[in-house]
């Protein structure tokens, strides 16, 4: 079949369309970019104002991209390798780290202790396995393969579709501390929307429209969902809404900025994030903020690396 140039070029700006949406909800490493090595001092890194609680993050400071903790007393930096450890996401309990990592080449997903010890490979696949998450009572995780969700119980290594029926890409899983659900990011035909799926029946439903929203976060008491969405501003920002899709609000009214990868204090009141000029994780400067979601006031949380993306707190 000959295609005519006119259908060619509308065909490849679609393309490259949707290729920028997933590269920005999906947040995977550039492999090949050459980061700016420095030397890593545990402690000598502070965050720019104190906060409660633990937060974890990835970043490519010293090199390879390595998980890093964070208090109010400073940076200590929890693996040392020479390959990519990356999505770091806090057990329910906050005794444990999941994260992915590539030693191998592909990506799977491992377990540690808080402080980096004890480091367990939990999947060994030659399939890319990302994007862990914690089911509420801390014995099996979620995690992406094959463009789905998969459930994976710890204690039997038994693994199976979290989501049967759904038709299209989906990952970025996150569940309620409060009732059988779980929010995650689907594809639609020009873009990305958060979808709920009801863990009891096997049901989902979207919260969003447009193909503009994605990475949605539950509240530590599962009252809200934080998510991304670029509908207002076309980069990204902080939203929230409640677990039915209703009330959405905007928090961060950032438009020169991308806004990216939300994550809840323990006490709901706060939601870490990360945000740059620079619209892709693969590069830029993401600093860590936090806005306050009473009063919608963002403040600078630590801007010691050049990129410290994928925060959790705990």
């Amino acid at each position: 079949m000959i295609v005519s140039r006119k259908r060619s070029c509308a065909l490849f700006v679609l393309l490259a369309a949707v290729f920028a949406v997933l590269t920005a909800c999906s947040g995977k490493a550039d492999e090949g970019q050459a980061a700016v090595k420095r030397k890593f001092e545990s402690g000598a890194q502070k965050p720019d104002v104190p906060f409660q609680g633990e937060i974890v993050f990835q970043s490519d400071a010293d090199g390879n991209n390595n998980i890093y903790a964070m208090t109010a007393e400073g940076v200590r930096k929890l693996t040392e390798n020479t390959w990519n450890n990356e999505y770091p996401r806090f057990s329910p309990d906050g005794k444990r780290i999941a994260f992915t990592a590539n030693p191998k080449g592909n990506y799977d997903i491992f377990v540690m202790d808080k402080d980096g010890k004890n480091i367990t490979a939990v999947t060994n696949s030659p399939d890319d396995e990302t994007e862990p998450a914690w089911f509420p009572d801390g014995t099996d995780l979620a995690y992406t393969r094959r463009d789905a969700l998969i459930k994976l119980d710890l204690r039997t290594g038994a693994s199976s579709r979290i989501i049967p029926d759904f038709p299209r890409t989906h990952g970025l899983s996150d569940f309620s501390p409060s009732a059988p659900l779980v929010a995650f990011t689907g594809h639609r035909l020009m873009g990305w929307d958060v979808f709920i799926g009801d863990l009891e029946h096997g049901k989902f439903s979207a919260l969003t429209e447009g193909g503009k929203s994605c990475r949605p976060r539950f509240s530590k008491d599962g009252e809200k969902i934080a998510f991304v969405s670029s509908k207002t501003d076309g980069r990204g920002d902080i939203w929230i809404m409640n677990p039915d899709g209703s009330e959405k609000t905007r928090l961060t009214v950032r438009d020169e900025t991308s806004d990216y990868f939300p994550a809840w204090s323990p006490d709901n009141r706060t939601i870490v994030f990360s945000s740059s000029v620079d619209h892709s994780p693969k590069k830029g400067r993401w600093k860590l903020l936090t806005v306050d979601v009473g009063s919608r006031k963002v403040t600078p949380l630590f801007s010691g690396f050049e990129r410290a993306i994928f925060p959790d707190w705990h």
